[in-house]
């Protein structure tokens, strides 16, 4: 047992911070009770994203809310600081890191002792230097992306339906995204999908009138669901107007013109960018050792290689995989941060008891996709399924992922109350600025773009 009061410190939020830190407090229960254990988790948000279900958010078949589950509920035996870690001195076990209150008390960032260190702060969008990228794309990874990202979709049709300027029209009407995996696939789908419902409630627009182009830089999409279910994946959303280029770069959105590398240009008021990710950046300030691709270098335990009382897995760890050849690493995905995050927690708590470690092994499941509503693919267990089988298989199993009953239950009444009732149609860009309207009564100068981000 834990003779010593011992302090863990959590850094992220996400899969594996908050599932390390709800098995830590199912494992030390007694030792927290009894003050033995003390769990820091420092997050940027005081939430963690589901993020599975963006693409539904933004579709509007899950309320916003629902998509992410708060931090302070569901670790009630944890110390929630909401800022962000800026640097970590590991031979020293503290972390530098500012919080909402850095600002205001003027005294500059603070810091935070710990006896053992869980690393799981994510990861970031991978951007390129290309030009006009930064200035007019938006990403896919955070619930406020995908709320802006519908707002956005609706606020180009009512561009369309109201300009007389053809040119306008055209390019509001173009929607541009980049990245053929999970996000880019499942975001193109259940944006497209309602779009196409949204445009019959418009008197001058049709859905034959929108343009969606999806560019991928390899020869194929969904490499997780396998060769012939990304090939049919190809088909549909081709059958459905949607441009998919393969083997093709963007090589520039400079003045709102998709500029690819097969010579296509594409006025366009929308590129969504989901290439790829990267390591958090505040892997780069601690003195703990990376690979090549900036992430932790890890053992199959979880723990930092060649570092004691250092632990790290999901996105920012590079963790063997023990079921395949050697030199392989388990893929940076939500599956392997569920699972990983598990062992994670139950090594933390077999170390402070003094007892032997685990190692991390898994078995491959499969992989599912949404296409839109009642469209999908998947590959479970070797078999293959398409259409409204996989859309089904697609909600089962992510709803049985989400955490909480409380989200269960709401997701699941949504979803219900989206069968019976037709879908909302509405744009909140407003919620961008919300004090616009304010300052402009009050005398002051509303913002440039005043309705969101079109």
């Amino acid at each position: 047992m834990v003779k010593e009061r011992a302090r863990i410190l959590i850094v992220g939020g996400g899969y594996v911070g908050m599932y390390t830190a709800l098995r830590l407090q199912r494992q030390l229960k007694p030792e927290l009770k009894r003050g033995e254990v003390e769990i820091t988790v420092v997050s940027p948000d005081p939430y963690m994203t589901y993020q599975p279900f963006l693409p539904e958010a933004a579709a509007g078949s899950i309320s916003p809310r629902h998509v992410v589950v708060p931090l302070r509920r569901v670790l009630h035996r944890c110390r929630i600081v909401i800022g962000e870690v800026r640097s970590i001195d590991h031979a020293k076990r503290t972390a530098t890191l500012t919080t909402l209150a850095t600002e205001e008390e003027g005294a500059g960032a603070e810091q935070i002792t710990y006896d053992e260190l869980v690393l799981a702060p994510g990861s970031v969008s991978r951007t390129l230097p290309i030009p006009g990228l930064a200035d007019f794309a938006i990403g896919f990874k955070t619930v406020e992306e995908a709320i802006g990202l519908r707002n956005h979709v609706i606020e180009q049709m009512d561009i369309a339906s109201s300009t007389r300027d053809p040119a306008i029209r055209d390019a509001a009407l173009t929607f541009v995204f980049v990245g053929g995996g999970y996000a880019g696939v499942e975001a193109l789908g259940e944006l497209e999908d309602m779009a196409r419902y949204t445009a019959r409630y418009y008197h001058n627009l049709k859905p034959e009138d929108m343009k969606w182009i999806l560019v991928e830089a390899s020869d194929r999409i969904l490499p997780e669901v396998g060769e012939e279910m990304g090939k049919y994946t190809v088909s549909q959303l081709r059958r459905r107007n949607i441009e998919v280029r393969l083997e093709t770069r963007l090589n520039s959105c400079a003045d709102r013109v998709a500029v690819l590398s097969d010579g296509a240009r594409f006025p366009t008021r929308t590129v969504v960018w989901t290439a790829g990710v990267k390591p958090h950046p505040v892997l780069a300030a601690t003195d703990l050792p990376l690979n090549e691709r900036g992430r932790l270098k890890c053992t199959p335990r979880l723990t930092v290689d060649g570092v004691s009382h250092a632990w790290a897995a999901g996105d920012a760890a590079a963790v063997p995989d023990v079921t395949a050849e050697p030199g392989k690493e388990t893929a940076p995905n939500a599956q392997h941060a569920v699972r990983q995050a598990k062992v994670l927690g139950d090594n933390l708590a077999h170390t402070l008891r003094g007892e032997p470690l685990e190692t991390y092994s898994h078995k491959y499941v499969g992989s599912v996709a949404s296409l839109g509503l009642h469209k999908g693919v998947a590959y479970v267990y070797g078999r293959k399924l398409r259409g409204y089988p996989a859309w089904f298989m697609h909600r089962v199993y992510h709803l049985s992922r989400v955490p909480t009953f409380n989200r269960k239950a709401r997701v699941l009444a949504e979803w219900t109350l989206a069968g019976l009732f037709k879908r909302e149609i509405v744009s909140l860009g407003s919620l961008e600025h919300p004090r616009a309207e304010f300052e402009l009564a009050a005398g002051g100068k509303p913002p440039t773009d005043p309705k969101g981000s079109s």
